[in-house]
């Protein structure tokens, strides 16, 4: 199902702004999530995402800015808005002490749901979840992967018209990942509206249909995926490895490339055309490359930078 963009935002921010201690955590964002939309909210550590989520929700007040979720002003009914939500944490909040089905039922009194009407949504939620035969196990017993998806059909209790998702597939393994992602592109076939923060790029890649890029607290790009690489970087990648790749490049590499930069032992040239950089490239045996299309990886990096953020 395409998004409907001819109907209300079901999320609109604007000029959104919060500070601690004098220092801007989010400074002057502006978004909207169209229904039946998967939007993917970047950055790295630090950039803001997270209290963005938080103001979103409620969960704290903002110091300026417009906030509607679900049509209605947030944080004036935050309560009733979050009503109508379904949250992944990052974290793994799952209750230890109980089975799968038991997380379910208490998850679902939370929001005012007799426990008949939890029990009836039960068998499809596991079924969607690709839990059906661990309706009595504890959680201790489930991998990563089965936690993560028993999250996800736990968000989905209420039947939410969002669903907000803080890196979901952190720290699971290839096939777990293409699960979740062959999940939530259901949802969205079925209707349903996401956001999602991610550290994948590919992640984001894969799923969503509008994102942005966050850093300092401001969005720095925004579009479809394939909007935000055409937009912001050189369309050709050749990444150099090997001893004498720092030679290479001041001798050959960083004229033929547009942009270049050295990271470790491993050069990236970014080019329109990349043949002259290819052809310098040739009989050089104590020199590896790799050449590829630009991807979204590649815009992150370029918009905010290399530096690792703690």
């Amino acid at each position: 199902m395409a998004p409907l963009t001819g109907a209300p935002p079901l999320v609109d921010v604007r000029g959104l702004r919060k500070s601690f201690n004098g220092i801007a955590a989010v400074d002057g964002t502006a978004f909207s999530l169209a229904r039946g939309e998967c939007f993917a909210l970047l950055g790295p550590n630090g950039a803001g995402k997270t209290t963005t989520l938080k103001l979103l929700l409620g969960l704290s007040n903002p110091d300026a800015g417009e906030i509607r979720l679900c049509g209605l002003p947030v944080p004036a009914h935050a309560r009733e808005a979050r009503s109508r939500v379904g949250v992944v944490p990052q974290s793994d909040n799952l209750d230890p002490d109980f089975t799968v089905t038991e997380n379910l039922l208490v998850f679902g009194r939370y929001f005012g749901m007799t426990a008949d009407t939890v029990r009836a949504r039960i068998p499809s939620l596991l079924e969607f979840a690709g839990l059906s035969g661990r309706a009595g196990e504890r959680i201790s017993a489930l991998s990563g992967g089965m936690k993560r998806r028993l999250a996800l059909a736990r968000a989905l209790v209420n039947d939410p018209e969002l669903l907000i998702l803080d890196e979901p597939t952190t720290g699971l393994d290839p096939q777990a990942r293409h699960l979740i992602w062959d999940r939530l592109k259901q949802l969205v076939a079925l209707g349903k509206t996401v956001l999602l923060t991610t550290h994948f790029m590919d992640e984001a890649e894969r799923l969503a249909n509008r994102l942005a890029i966050m850093d300092g607290g401001r969005i720095v790009a925004r579009g479809s995926p394939r909007e935000v690489i055409e937009a912001n970087i050189e369309p050709q990648v050749v990444e150099v490895y090997g001893d004498d790749v720092k030679a290479w490049l001041e001798a050959e590499g960083a004229r033929s490339a547009q942009r270049h930069e050295l990271s470790g032992e491993t050069a990236f040239c970014y080019a329109d055309d990349p043949r002259e950089l290819l052809a310098s490239l040739q009989g050089r045996a104590n020199l590896r490359y790799l050449h590829r299309p630009a991807n979204l990886e590649d815009v992150f990096l370029k918009l905010t930078g290399r530096e690792l953020r703690d």
